[in-house]
């Protein structure tokens, strides 16, 4: 009896241990956030009988790099952009991730086929494609309105403050392509010296306009307070805004920088097992479908393409929202993730550089 009720505790204990597990994912907030809570987290712990909790960052890469530098890791996954992933796998920084953990698509097949060409390195598995946009206040505008990325950079055709993201990426391919240089060849053009020189001119024309933002969620805010007549933004950020709180906004997709998210675990992470469990499972046909219901981003699976419906308000087609939808592809640029892992300290120097000077 004596070794019965002992064995009972340990279980009991090991049970309670079980019960009060948590997994802590890393995001950027917001709708995103939201979306991501929404599709995954919720039901990732309702299976498991776990808590999963949401922390925000403006950008998840760099408390992740010094969390794991300093040998001190909180968080279990992280969410961060395609090139910040391939940069932090090269520093090893990140866990290798084996595909073979991934699930097949709901259609059978396997998930190597399944993810978008791009989606799946090393370190890292993709959720969403998503776009860095300019977005405007319609009501701003009651004749023209703006619908090339030249507008962006027109303050003259265009008055009015105008919110770019502090720092050089994204900003500098605008520039490019607002100054006429065709999609195709932004990254041949930002390859050379004068490239770069050339964007930064650009740039200069609009820098006494700028209000410059660093987290998703100050895009939108900027448009409503009146700040900004335009601004630079995540795409789903302004459609959360627009199709949730019937903010007047309208995306310009015209000179699009289209990017992926993808999951990752820091070296160190707490629960390293349980961290795979939640990417296999976030990941999957119908989870990746899930988020769109969410927020207006393309999942990174193939299968899931035909099971996206409807907003949450159960209306809106979440299709024609996508940026990956061709009508919002034709002057787009996929984001050159191997140019940005190689020259982006650099740029961002220049960047941070070029900001302080008068």
């Amino acid at each position: 009896m004596k070794k019965t009720l002992i064995l009972s505790g340990a279980l009991m204990a090991l049970g309670t241990a079980a019960s009060a597990q948590t997994l802590t994912v890393m995001s950027w907030g917001g709708a995103y956030g939201e979306s991501q809570v929404e599709a995954y987290n919720k039901p990732f712990a309702a299976m498991k009988g776990i808590t999963v909790n949401m922390v925000d960052a403006d950008n998840p890469a760099t408390p992740i790099k010094a969390m794991v530098e300093a040998g001190n890791v909180s968080v279990d996954v992280a969410d961060v952009e395609l090139s910040d992933a391939v940069r932090l796998c090269d520093e090893g920084l990140i866990e290798q991730i084996d595909p073979a953990i991934l699930p097949a698509g709901v259609d059978g097949t396997p998930a190597t086929e399944d993810f978008i060409e791009g989606s799946l390195t090393d370190c890292a598995v993709a959720s969403i494609f998503w776009a860095t946009v300019y977005a405007y206040d319609s009501t701003k505008f009651t004749g023209e309105a703006p619908t090339t990325i030249a507008h962006l950079f027109d303050t003259e055709a265009f008055p009015g403050k105008r919110g770019l993201r502090k720092g050089a990426k994204a900003n500098l391919e605008m520039a490019l392509m607002a100054d006429g240089v065709p999609a195709a060849e932004v990254y041949d053009v930002l390859a050379t010296p004068e490239g770069i020189d050339r964007a930064f001119a650009k740039l200069d024309t609009i820098k006494g306009d700028v209000v410059w933002w660093e987290a998703g969620a100050q895009p939108p805010q900027l448009l409503a307070d009146g700040e900004v007549v335009m601004t630079t933004a995540y795409n789903g950020r302004i459609f959360s805004a627009a199709s949730a709180e019937g903010k007047p906004f309208e995306i310009v997709w015209d000179g699009q920088i289209l990017d992926l998210d993808l999951f990752v675990v820091p070296k160190g992470s707490p629960n390293k097992d349980l961290a795979m469990e939640y990417i296999a499972f976030a990941t999957d046909s119908q989870r990746l479908a899930d988020q769109a219901k969410w927020i207006s981003y393309g999942p990174a699976r193939r299968s899931s393409a035909p099971l996206v419906g409807l907003y949450k308000d159960g209306v809106t087609e979440m299709g024609p929202h996508m940026p990956t939808a061709p009508e919002n592809m034709t002057n787009a640029v996929l984001n050159d993730f191997e140019f940005w892992a190689d020259n982006g300290v650099e740029l961002e120097e220049r960047f941070n550089a070029w900001l302080a000077a008068n």
